[in-house]
């Protein structure tokens, strides 16, 4: 071929090819240098916020820092408010006034603040050969033995039965002690290995390994567990019973770390969904009065479903609209009708250790910017809201007008399994809404991979939606 053919064709590939490289070729020094700011923050957010009540009370002192106020149906709003309302401190809803007509509808992204986890049941606490043991039920979709032989903390609150409340953390401060799942060895484990690799370990078998001391010198039945209620109740004052009105969470114990000699991803845990979650707080946070009015909405119960009165198959979305119109004498209904949504959650990345699962040419990298998911779902696109062309169109004009580096993906191959987000649930209020967040590698695992590009992009695009 021709030098000069050769020519023409490049020339044409640049003009009619989708365009595919990696995000640090198309962002500038100066941007590089945000995106490690922004990267600090988040995990600094993510060491303390390891929970949805942990995430929720951190966001809310976050908003009053910056000078947000409680909403109350009914209170006189005007450009420029800030407002939040917490649901039941477990989900939280934040908004700035917007210089457009409420009935232009509003910006709203979407993200949750829950992750798996191991819950503890309600009557965990038992003895068996001079260990003390809890019992847990898993909580989300997870590979149960990535949970066996880590360092778990121990999160949550304890309602007793005066009624008093008492917050538990156990496990993250470096003198305090930590938990495990035991497993075993693997000089012992031929029948376990026989199991199949979903029943390697059961969900009966995810048992926290808590104590093994007696209660002074007493030689009764069960005094390594009495022993440990006794520690409990001298630290917290409750009782065994108290369990009962408890909601306490095992989660890993080990810190958010860099990854890489080039220290350019970030590992941890509950990426899924803090990593959406985070930006698109920062987003509202770091914005001026915005032409639409902006909301953010990080939500509880994802990982289950969505259902319960802290998730988004509940109505307090829908009842803060429809109180947020009032606050204008104008109608619920309409302003979601004119609403806009970003469903802000992760996407599987491509993992070249297990191709076979994806397929290349519609999933999303580690590093190549924001994913843009149209519709998520399983097989036959069940479940899924499935964006129009119209707002794809929308979204794609907008990221590319303000230079955020995106791509867009599927999770997994069509027949391969597949997923859901919060997405359709608020589509079913009459909102356009879509897809967008950060590719993840190790999904759902006790230590998730993310790239800083991404983050930093995922936060460029809602800030840039929500000053639309």
């Amino acid at each position: 071929m021709s030098e000069e053919k050769k020519s023409e064709n490049n020339q044409w590939k640049k003009v009619l090819f989708a365009k595919k490289k990696h995000g640090a070729l198309q962002m500038t020094k100066e941007e590089l240098l945000a995106c490690e700011c922004f990267s600090k923050d988040y995990m600094s957010f993510l060491n303390i916020a390891k929970t949805e009540r942990e995430a929720c009370t951190k966001v809310e002192s976050l908003l009053q820092e910056h000078n947000f106020i409680p909403f109350t149906p009914g209170m006189a709003l005007k450009v420029g408010d800030k407002i939040y309302q917490n649901n039941r401190g477990k989900s939280i809803i934040a908004a700035i006034i917007g210089t457009a007509p409420i009935t232009e509808g509003v910006r709203l992204c979407a993200a949750h603040i829950d992750s798996p986890r191991l819950d503890l049941k309600q009557n965990p606490l038992y003895e068996d050969n001079e260990l003390a043991l809890f019992k847990t039920h898993y909580y989300g979709g997870i590979k149960k033995y990535q949970w066996t032989a880590i360092p778990l903390s121990l999160h949550g609150v304890i309602i007793k039965a005066d009624g008093t409340k008492v917050t538990v953390n156990i496990g993250e401060a470096e003198a305090d002690p930590v938990f495990c799942v035991t497993d075993l060895l693997p000089h012992l484990a031929l029948e376990q290995m026989k199991r199949s690799s979903s029943d390697i370990i059961r969900g009966e078998e995810l048992n926290l390994l808590v104590g093994s001391m007696p209660f002074k010198k007493d030689e009764e039945s069960e005094s390594v567990k009495l022993n440990l209620l006794h520690i409990l109740y001298e630290k917290y004052d409750i009782t065994e019973s108290d369990f009962v009105s408890a909601e306490l969470e095992a989660v890993p114990a080990f810190p958010v770390k860099e990854i890489g000699f080039d220290r350019s991803m970030i590992g941890g845990y509950g990426h899924d969904d803090r990593v959406c979650a985070y930006p698109a707080l920062r987003a509202l946070l770091d914005s001026n009065t915005p032409q639409h009015t902006a909301v953010v909405i990080l939500t509880d119960k994802e990982e289950t479903g969505s259902d319960g009165n802290t998730g988004l198959c509940s109505s307090y979305l829908k009842y803060f609209i429809e109180d947020l119109a009032d606050c204008f004498g104008e109608k619920g209904r309409h302003v979601l009708h004119a609403s806009q949504c970003l469903s802000a959650d992760v996407n599987a990345a491509f993992d070249p250790t297990f191709p076979d699962v994806m397929e290349r040419n519609n999933c999303a990298y580690l590093n190549h910017g924001v994913c843009v998911t149209k519709f998520t779902g399983a097989r036959g696109k069940s479940g899924t809201s499935d964006a129009s062309a119209e707002f794809v169109g929308t979204i794609r004009q907008l990221l590319d007008t303000e230079n955020v580096v995106w791509q867009t993906g599927e999770l997994g191959k069509v027949d391969g399994g597949g997923g859901g987000t919060v997405a359709a649930y608020i589509a079913n209020l009459d909102v356009d809404t879509i897809d967008v967040g950060v590719p993840v590698l190790c999904m759902h695992a006790p230590f998730e991979v993310v790239s800083k590009i991404d983050v930093y992009m995922t936060y460029r695009a809602f800030f840039v939606f929500m000053a639309s």
